[in-house]
């Protein structure tokens, strides 16, 4: 999980481990969540599901950042 400051408000970019099949290879869901002054504020559902960790923390990252964009 990975966290950035954006506008005065806390992001945070959440991987979700699949559990992968035994032919399979592990798969990444994204989500993202926000928060201001240690309180929750608006969190998403699953955004999207990719391959690797750090793809997954910056959909939720980008999410994040839109959602104040559009509330702030």
């Amino acid at each position: 999980m990975e966290s950035e400051t954006y506008r005065g408000y806390v992001l945070w970019g959440h991987v979700i481990r699949e559990q992968p099949g035994v032919l399979e290879r592990e798969r990444y869901a994204a989500s993202g969540t926000v928060t201001k002054g240690g309180k929750f504020i608006e969190a998403s559902g699953i955004l999207g599901v990719v391959d690797s960790e750090s793809a997954a923390e910056r959909i939720g990252l980008e999410w994040a950042r839109a959602w104040v964009d559009s509330h702030a």
